[in-house]
């Protein structure tokens, strides 16, 4: 079939089982890079296919687009798409019903329907009954489309099983948007080709990377908004450890101060929250509908991040846990309303599909950079040019370099090869690579055995990472220069954003340098308007407010967090963790004034 047969297909060309439609998928003219992966299909006429673009570019249309063609000139007789999760099975079935091309998600064995073109099943499906699959396509020409191909690797049994499956298949196509893995299991039918240097990576057949996506106004350009603080935990042996999220300091510890910044009980997530809520506010001023959505670590603080959710903006947030029956119909039911809020345990491995979704808060402690670019994909689908995504990040050294490399393409290395005194920050270990990808969330109890106890935590607007380059510096939550960065419109070309991002940061600068140095943003403060207090005077200080305010909180019964605030109000001042020695001294003798006031 030439190119040109490609190109002029129509809907009269169409047999009855697609009536009325074009056979180009669900979108009524493909994009580009769609239609240079179909002309280069049509050409070559190959059993294997792999097309690698990001997440949000439309591989399902892509993939269905294909499927009408190959149902059409009688190459296949029937098609099975395999998906990573039930939520993502049904997608697909609504999506090729809507082309005319019906395939069953609830089937289990047996014959299939004869109003039916196909089956969509889980890799866990096939995993299950390999047999079942390969004898249904022995028996008639099928097409498996395998999405987000990647999965088969997640355990061996499954790429067994798939490899079992769909051998005798008369066409296979493989569709991912991130082709990577952090470990070495291959994948079935991908093809591997060795380097100069030795190492076997994984082959695509047509690649559609997010850069391009981006320059062609397929995908949204993703500010990423970076958070600090100071953090306090207790260790199992009794210390307590303080230390700023982001400053240089060892795996465990970076470890130890994440999970700190994410206890809700804290007051980093209560911040992070409300600022990502001022976001959506200021986006949905251009988009009207637009979503925002947390990706919580465990069931427990999901639950908890809901609730500081309606305690923050009045309305309830939509809770889903993907070991709940109800957990598929809640996702729709949020991607065609017009609610605020949704947030949902490591739902990325569940297959969220929801594109108003625009801003994001990554609230968990995974740190693959798989399961890092399946998060942000959720928010990057763009509907219309100019829209665009922010992800609210914990100042965490991996994640920082997972937003700087947006645009990098890779592929799946099946070698990797040790650097003497070089860690691989992709090397990751399979026990995270198999959490990012556990379909089902239970309560493991994790969170019980953690070696610390999260004391205390704070936030502090850190900076915003956009396009590989950096903007911004530290400022107080709630600070003018906080909200300038909170107030970018939600309707930019990417040249625009950072162009903004530019003027914001000479203007922070600026303001910075005419404040009073407690009100200055806290990396513009001149070295000689400084005084000299060490790290170790300061953390005797903050030990000695932080005691002082405990011994009040019994004699009080006021929380922690509301008197650590009336001391702000009363003596000026950022929080504790950014207070200078002088603001410490202070708050200490007005609340040691206070508690002689109560005896």
């Amino acid at each position: 079939m030439t190119t040109t047969a490609a190109n002029t297909h129509s809907s009269h060309h169409l047999s009855p089982a697609f009536p009325g439609r074009a056979p180009w998928g669900t979108a009524s003219k493909l994009r580009a890079w769609q239609q240079g992966a179909m002309e280069k299909y049509i050409q070559e006429q190959p059993r294997d296919f792999l097309a690698v673009a990001t997440p949000g570019a439309g591989k399902t249309t892509f993939a269905l687009t294909l499927a009408s063609w190959l149902l059409h000139h009688h190459v296949v007789q029937q098609v099975t798409v395999v998906a990573p999760t039930e939520h993502l099975k049904k997608q697909w079935a609504e999506a090729a019903a809507r082309i005319g091309i019906k395939l069953d998600p609830e089937y289990s064995a047996g014959p299939l329907g004869k109003e039916y073109h196909g089956v969509a099943v889980t890799y866990a499906g096939v995993g299950v009954r390999p047999m079942l699959h390969r004898n249904r396509v022995e028996q008639r020409k099928t097409l498996v489309i395998l999405d987000e191909i990647h999965h088969a690797g997640d355990s061996k049994s499954w790429g067994e099983a798939c490899l079992e499956a769909f051998e005798p298949a008369t066409r296979r196509l493989a569709l991912t948007g991130t082709p990577f893995r952090s470990d070495t299991n291959p994948i079935p039918f991908v093809t591997y080709e060795e380097g100069n240097d030795g190492i076997r990576r994984s082959a695509a057949d047509y690649t559609y990377g997010y850069g391009s996506a981006l320059g062609d106004g397929v995908v949204r350009p993703v500010i990423f908004l970076s958070y600090s603080g100071n953090m306090r935990w207790r260790t199992k042996a009794g210390d307590e450890i303080a230390a700023r999220l982001g400053e240089p300091m060892t795996k465990d510890a970076v470890s130890q101060a994440w999970r700190t910044a994410l206890d809700p009980r804290g007051e980093w997530m209560p911040s992070v929250l409300r600022a990502a809520d001022q976001r959506l506010t200021e986006v949905r001023k251009a988009i009207p509908d637009a979503g925002a959505l947390v990706i919580a670590s465990d069931q427990d603080s999901a639950r908890s991040y809901a609730k500081l959710i309606r305690e923050i903006t009045g309305s309830k947030a939509t809770l889903v846990l993907s070991d709940d029956s109800g957990a598929s119909e809640r996702i729709d039911e949020f991607s065609h309303n017009t609610d605020r809020w949704m947030v949902a345990v490591r739902m990325v491995s569940e297959g969220v599909d929801v594109p108003r979704l625009a801003v994001g808060v990554y609230a968990t402690t995974i740190s693959t950079p798989l399961f890092f670019a399946q998060a942000v994909g959720r928010f990057v689908r763009s509907r219309r040019r100019g829209e665009t995504a922010s992800v609210f990040l914990p100042t965490v050294p991996d994640l920082l370099t997972f937003a700087n490399e947006m645009e990098v393409e890779r592929d799946h290395a099946l070698d990797k090869p040790k650097k003497e005194g070089e860690e691989d920050p992709y090397a990751e270990s399979e026990k995270e690579m198999e959490e990012a990808n556990r379909e089902q969330d239970e309560d493991t109890g994790e969170q019980e055995t953690l070696p610390f106890e999260a004391l205390e935590s704070d936030a502090v607007f850190d900076r915003v990472l956009y396009d590989g380059a950096e903007f911004g510096m530290q400022a107080h939550p709630g600070s003018e220069e906080e909200q300038d960065y909170l107030g970018i419109p939600g309707l930019l070309e990417p040249d625009q954003v950072q162009l903004l991002l530019q003027k914001r940061q000479a203007r922070q600068i600026s303001h910075s340098r005419k404040k009073p140095d407690d009100e200055a943003d806290l990396l513009e403060l001149p070295a000689e308007r400084r005084p000299v207090v060490t790290h170790k005077e300061l953390l005797e200080l903050r030990k000695q407010l932080n005691t002082m305010v405990g011994a009040y909180v019994h004699q009080s019964g006021k929380p922690h967090g509301v008197i650590h605030t009336e001391l702000r109000r009363v003596c000026g001042g950022p929080p504790s963790a950014e207070a200078t020695a002088g603001q410490l001294r202070q708050r200490i003798a007005k609340v040691q004034e206070w508690a002689t006031r109560m005896r």
